[in-house]
């Protein structure tokens, strides 16, 4: 399994940790989060997604495979909390240290 890189591991470690402002400083100002269809511009709207669908319903993210092509990463996460329970895919473009663009599929 490819490592993650720095933005991702930082992502799941601020979401297992229930950190709001360490998950939001993972972001760009202006990144893109769409999570099945459901899309959220920037910092703002992605925190209401973060208290919604993430820290809100105490997620708890495990890494079950990345692999890499250039920027973007495909990521397989088993998610446990009081809201969506099982895996999926989530594919991050990193722009720097930072997510661009996260999709959950």
């Amino acid at each position: 399994m490819t490592a993650p890189p720095d933005p991702i591991r930082r992502f799941v470690e601020a979401t297992n940790e229930g950190d709001t402002a360490a998950f939001l400083d993972t972001f760009t100002a202006d990144a893109l989060l769409s999570d099945w269809g459901r899309t959220f511009n920037g910092r703002a709207e992605i925190a209401r997604w973060n208290q919604s669908d993430n820290i809100g319903v105490q997620s708890h993210l495990s890494i079950v495979r990345v692999a890499a092509v250039d920027d973007t990463y495909q990521v397989r996460i088993a998610v446990k909390g009081n809201g969506f329970n099982g895996e999926g895919d989530m594919t991050f473009t990193l722009d720097g240290e930072l997510i661009s663009s996260l999709v959950i599929t």
